[in-house]
């Protein structure tokens, strides 16, 4: 059995940092594997009460609404959840289709409540598909519930993002040598 964790949780910096590494990381892959999944790109300047940018397919370039409009004046949070459910139904289609890594922009709230991004990790998950993604503190429980023992925590640095991809891969490699 392997011991490389097939799930990578990049946690220790803010979600921008933790954005452009995921962001970086997948451009630096392009052309070497297969990619499906969603990274936050940046929200633009002066947005409101809740910044955020569109979520961006990886397989497509597409973008998928992240905030919604709620009017002038409003104060409240204004994520766009049938946004981040579209892209969801975006990365299973991907996984479908056939991928050598999931990368997912993170774990949050309305995962947590088993929706936005959530069936996208459950169909990696089922896929036996390696995964890269980040977890709010704050929702930590939650993301142990749906996937410990399954993952690893890896610092906010482009080595260690290299390192746990480099043991995927030939952990995979292993194992296809094995099994012929």
């Amino acid at each position: 059995m392997s011991s490389v964790k097939r799930i990578a949780v990049v946690q220790g910096a803010a979600t921008p940092v933790v954005q452009d590494l995921l962001r970086g990381f997948a451009a630096r892959l392009e052309g070497e594997a297969r990619l499906a999944g969603v990274i936050e790109d940046p929200a633009p300047e002066g947005e409101g009460p809740c910044l955020g940018g569109d979520l961006r397919s990886l397989g497509d370039g597409r973008r998928f609404q992240l905030m919604q409009d709620l009017g002038p004046g409003a104060v409240a949070c204004r994520l766009d959840a049938g946004g981040v459910v579209s892209a969801a139904e975006s990365v299973q289609q991907s996984i479908a289709a056939g991928c050598d890594l999931v990368i997912l922009s993170k774990f949050g709230k309305i995962e947590s409540e088993r929706s936005g991004l959530g069936p996208a990790f459950a169909s990696a998950i089922e896929a036996g598909l390696p995964i890269l993604t980040s977890v709010s503190p704050k929702f930590a429980e939650a993301w142990d519930r749906f996937a410990a023992p399954l993952y690893v925590i890896l610092p906010p640095e482009a080595e260690a993002l290299e390192a746990w991809w480099a043991g995927v891969r030939a952990d995979a490699a292993a194992t296809r040598e094995a099994a012929a």
